[in-house]
């Protein structure tokens, strides 16, 4: 052991996120240890987001907080990773001369390797590498939720939006084998783990590398049949290639749960062809009819953008009518921000900030009145909660706990002796917000679970990387025995 500690700072998608527990993982392997609640750690990882506009000035802000901490400790050393680091790579260095490594998005498993190599050197390392090295999953990686895991099937995407700068920074889509994500999920349940999200950047591509229809479905029915995997979650698909076995599966195997984030991104077919996203609003809206006609309970959910180069009114009133008529349970809406090194970037008719504003506040309105009809229409339904830890921040003063139904709705509930994070409960619903349900009375029900028991522990499922390698193009490794049958 090293003694050294360390401590991951985490920003923007689900797949930071999980890329953060693999970084977390191998500097454990490395002997690093998670330093301490408010304790400066000796190394300080930030893996970094290039989606939004702000992004460049976060990190330089961030960086900029860190220097006099580091000038406080001497050996302290900083490592920047992530999108960011792929776009910006030297730029990084020259402008915060301080960090001592900087690596991309291809080669997450450097890290310690790179750090040091820094200390040995006393002097940066900068390493980007411009194809995957070795897939994320075949690094250990130290897991966040003693309940719920991510696990990624894919890296990497084939779109060519023109607002988004990921695939030019994760590179072309990238699909591990169906037997290879299935043992990862088994590793996962065996350590108590109740919930997995399989994670792509375009899921619903998956199997597009060694050419089969089907295999997202397929992975699908797959992983629904380990016993004691109860809750399967993915994100996020594309509308382009969402196709109607997905929903087949979805409605057939019970540990699918009926929630769907679908990306609208717009509701105007003008808007949609120069943001290059290959459907428009009518194939949308079929896909939701359909989920719906399979899953009347299905809870959908969406992205949207506001203000993208040239988008007229009646452009914008297009959205507002597909959100009217698709009635979301929530969405994420962002403003269009403008990425260098995106089409999108270059076109003309790039809209005022302040047109911009007020067509976001009119669509979060409508947004929010919606949500809160969807969630009235909730009061009085049994729900069936996984406990979770952090999800109310008023929680303790109000005398609650919280968790997430299976269809994704965040419920506060009255909290009740023994009841853990990472168990399960029932509950009726009585009360309802924009955001949140509710569920103010006695429990129906409490099964206390092993991930209840971990939680309670303060232990964490830990991976130690499961795979067999980067895939390759071809006859997909078959399924593990117990689960054939489904593909």
């Amino acid at each position: 052991m090293n003694g050294k500690t360390y401590l991951v700072r985490t920003y923007g998608c689900q797949m930071n996120v999980h890329d953060s527990e693999r970084l977390s993982g191998l500097l454990e392997q490395a002997g690093y240890t998670a330093a301490a609640e408010g304790a400066d750690a000796d190394v300080v990882v930030l893996n970094t987001c290039a989606v939004r506009e702000n992004a460049d000035n976060r990190l330089y802000g961030n960086l900029g907080h860190l220097r006099p901490v580091k000038d406080a400790h001497p050996g302290m050393q900083i490592a920047v990773g992530g999108c960011l680091a792929q776009k910006d790579r030297g730029e990084i260095v020259r402008r915060a001369p301080w960090v001592d490594v900087v690596f991309g998005t291809h080669n997450v498993g450097s890290l310690p390797v790179l750090l040091e190599r820094a200390r040995h050197n006393a002097e940066a390392q900068v390493e980007i590498v411009e194809s995957l090295e070795v897939f994320p999953s075949t690094l250990p990686a130290k897991r966040d939720s003693a309940h719920s895991g991510w696990v990624s099937i894919s890296v990497g995407c084939n779109n060519t939006c023109t607002f988004c700068i990921v695939p030019a920074l994760r590179g072309k889509e990238k699909d591990r084998r169906p037997g290879e994500v299935l043992a990862e999920v088994q590793a996962l349940v065996d350590q108590g783990v109740l919930e997995v999200t399989l994670l792509g950047q375009n899921v619903n591509a998956y199997g597009v590398e060694f050419r089969e229809r089907g295999a997202f479905a397929d992975l699908l029915r797959a992983a629904g049949a380990i016993e004691g995997l109860e809750r399967i979650r993915f994100t996020s698909p594309h509308p382009r290639e969402f196709t109607d076995d997905v929903i087949e599966a979805m409605a057939a195997t019970p540990a699918v749960c009926h929630q769907l984030h679908m990306p609208l991104q717009s509701g105007s077919d003008d808007v949609l062809r120069r943001m290059r996203r290959g459907y428009r609003r009518d194939r949308y809206l079929g896909i939701i009819d359909r989920v719906r006609a399979a899953m009347p309970d299905a809870a959908i959910t969406t992205d949207i953008i506001v203000g993208f180069p040239g988008e007229t009114e009646q452009d914008f009133a297009d959205t507002l009518d597909v959100v009217r008529q698709a009635r979301f349970a929530s969405a994420f809406t962002f403003q269009y921000s403008k990425r260098p090194g995106t089409p999108a970037a270059e076109l003309p008719d790039q809209l005022p900030k302040d047109v911009v504003q007020e067509r976001y506040l009119r669509l979060t309105a409508l947004q929010d009145e919606i949500s809160w009809a969807e969630n009235t229409a909730q009061i009085g339904r049994r729900v069936e909660l996984l406990v979770a830890a952090g999800e109310g921040s008023k929680d303790a003063a109000r005398g609650r706990l919280s968790g997430r139904a299976r269809d994704g709705r965040l419920v506060h509930f009255t909290a009740a002796d023994g009841v853990r994070p990472g168990d399960v409960v029932a509950a009726v619903v009585t009360a309802a917000k924009p955001h949140f349900l509710v569920a103010d009375g006695p429990l129906v029900s409490h099964r206390r679970t092993r991930a209840g028991d971990a939680s309670e522990a303060g232990t964490r499922p830990t991976t130690p990387g499961v795979s067999l390698g980067m895939p390759q193009i071809g006859v997909p490794a078959p399924l593990p025995a117990a689960v054939s049958a489904c593909s």
